[in-house]
């Protein structure tokens, strides 16, 4: 569609040049034509703040565990997280259910 580079977030064509910056209008995406993201992997919580291994997370949403009748609830405080590639990007225990996978779009950083 156009002569720049999908996006890299989302692979949209519909990017567009604004100033010195390239806009994705589908993901809001923003970055330098020929700047490569050194740390793709860099993982963020859903408030954009940046996670790290060991961080403390606060749960922002109901989540049902699969395979079991156990609701985490919100509000729910998860000590010493780890952080790992895949849909779900967080390893934790949590009291009371066990280890568990996460989504990081699900916690906020304490």
């Amino acid at each position: 569609m156009s002569e720049y580079p999908n996006c890299p977030k989302c692979e949209s064509c519909y990017v567009y040049m604004d100033g010195t910056l390239l806009v994705c209008p589908e993901c809001a995406h923003e970055w330098v034509l020929g700047e490569v993201d050194e740390d793709e992997s860099v993982i963020h919580d859903a408030n954009g703040n940046r996670l790290a291994d060991g961080d403390t997370v606060s749960v922002i949403k109901d989540l049902k565990v699969k395979g079991s009748s156990s609701v985490v609830k919100v509000g729910t405080k998860v000590k010493n997280i780890r952080l790992v590639s895949g849909d779900h990007d967080i390893d934790c225990k949590i009291d009371g259910i066990g280890a568990i996978k996460l989504k990081s779009e699900y916690v906020k950083k304490v």
